[in-house]
């Protein structure tokens, strides 16, 4: 826009006809969105363009009025991609500047572009595009995070790691199989995202105000030139609803748990205490005055924006909980939690995808710690139970009684001479030490989900085949 829009002219011109007084400067600060629904601005274009080809199909509009507005929309679209567009509070938000410069480039057409159709189904129909096009795009950010995830994992197979419980050493399993863990996670996200975009994906272009219209109009052919399934069913609810909103940030805020816990683990294993992994250069930081110092500051910082998304969709579910039918002013107030949330689980995603591309894994020092307190004596009861033929709680206390024997001793169990396991236990035979060490205790958990090579190959291939 060349020439800044004239306040006067176009908010009270458009919007306050029937006061008599002005404006006051607070109000305009106040009521203003437009410092934030700006981002609306294509999906508002393409409301707009689909709601005047369905009103010039209905001969509620001339063609020649809807070739006017369709080429001026497209000059508006022009004029804000190019940044020539100068926004003012004062013409409030999103939908009134395009329609004031719609008006200004062609004139009485651009007039006759609201029929049938109010800001509050224009806000919601505009919303709900945005956030069908974010969900879509967080699809791929976590199938590129799904790419990582399954090729390091690929790689580690028979990397054996201690798995944790409690934050303590419990049983051996493999690197790849941890990862995989969190590749069910994101996969779990991506499910629930497909979820919520199908049951967004219904237009309440038409509802009006909250009535709907006496005007003669085609709401299926709005519905399918924007690419929803279908027309929502019930025009109050078509311009008070934002569960599509909220659902949206209900899903992003798992997502972000999901992030933020393997964000934690790699701020633990690339401590010095823990040594599995090493972050590349790209995604750590320096001290100030440490020189020493190799900081996770990327995987700190998706940890710390997990809160902020959390805080997002509690925001609107505040903003909500008290709401009357239908539209209120307070949903002006759903864009910024929605975009925020939105945006920065798709910036955690892409840092995460990130820093699991570029991991340096010690299998080294991994093996080492898998083996440490002890960590096949859960192997030792099974064993009793399978070979010995003891109950389990009974295994399970001679087991007990011979790692306290190994730890008093010193050693590790694999190395407890036989004949002072069979004071504990006379059942235990030879054939226990195939069982003790790391690489037999892995390869035994053969199980449907378990940590055996042979099972999370089936995995690999399966998450790939899912995913993918």
């Amino acid at each position: 826009m060349t020439e800044k829009p004239s306040a006067q002219k176009n908010s009270e011109g458009l919007l306050r006809r029937h006061f008599e007084g002005g404006t006051a400067d607070i109000m305009n600060k106040i009521n203003a969105s437009i410092d934030v629904d700006w981002r609306l601005y294509a999906q508002d274009i393409a409301g707009s363009n689909a709601h005047c080809r369905m009103l010039v199909a209905q001969g509620i509009l001339s063609p020649s009025d809807g070739e006017a507005i369709e080429n001026g929309l497209e000059v508006v679209r022009a004029e804000i991609e190019a940044g020539a567009m100068q926004f003012d509070p004062a013409l409030e938000d999103i939908h009134m500047h395009v329609e004031a410069r719609l008006t200004e480039l062609i004139g009485e057409p651009g007039k006759r572009l609201h029929t049938a159709r109010s800001r509050n189904d224009q806000v919601a129909t505009d919303l709900r595009l945005w956030v069908r096009d974010a969900l879509d795009g967080l699809d791929q950010a976590l199938r590129d995070l799904h790419v990582v995830l399954i090729e390091l994992a690929e790689d580690h197979v028979e990397t054996v790691m201690p798995g944790f419980t409690h934050s303590q050493p419990a049983q051996p399993v493999t690197f790849a199989h941890y990862l995989l863990a969190y590749v069910e996670m994101f996969g779990r996200d991506r499910d629930r995202m497909k979820d919520a975009r199908t049951r967004l994906n219904e237009c309440p272009l038409g509802s009006v105000a909250l009535a709907g219209t006496s005007f003669d109009i085609d709401r299926g052919a709005t519905a399918s030139a924007l690419g929803f399934d279908r027309p929502t069913a019930n025009s109050i609810d078509s311009v008070s609803d934002r569960d599509f909103a909220l659902e949206a940030l209900s899903v992003s805020a798992i997502s972000a748990v999901h992030l933020s816990r393997l964000a934690e683990e790699l701020v633990l294993w690339s401590s010095p205490a823990f040594a599995f992994v090493r972050l590349s250069d790209e995604f750590s930081t320096g001290s100030s005055i440490m020189p020493q110092k190799r900081n996770p500051d990327a995987a700190e910082l998706v940890r710390a924006k997990t809160g902020r998304i959390i805080g997002s969709l509690n925001s609107l579910l505040i903003i909500i909980k008290g709401l009357p039918l239908a539209y209120a002013k307070d949903l002006q107030e759903d864009k910024d939690p929605t975009f925020d949330s939105l945006d920065t689980l798709l910036l955690c995603v892409h840092a995460m995808a990130g820093m699991v591309g570029a991991l340096e894994v010690d299998k080294k020092r991994m093996r080492e710690c898998a083996g440490a307190d002890y960590s096949t004596a859960t192997d030792l009861a099974d064993w009793l139970v399978r070979v010995g033929g003891l109950a389990f709680r009974d295994a399970y206390d001679s087991a007990g009684a011979i790692v306290r024997l190994a730890r008093d001793s010193g050693c590790v169990l694999e190395n407890l001479p036989l004949v002072e396991m069979q004071k504990i236990e006379p059942s235990v035979t030879e054939s226990v030490f195939d069982i003790l060490s790391i690489d037999n205790a892995v390869a035994s958990r053969v199980s449907q989900g378990g940590t055996s090579g042979v099972r999370v190959r089936e995995a690999l291939a399966a998450a790939k085949a899912r995913y993918l």
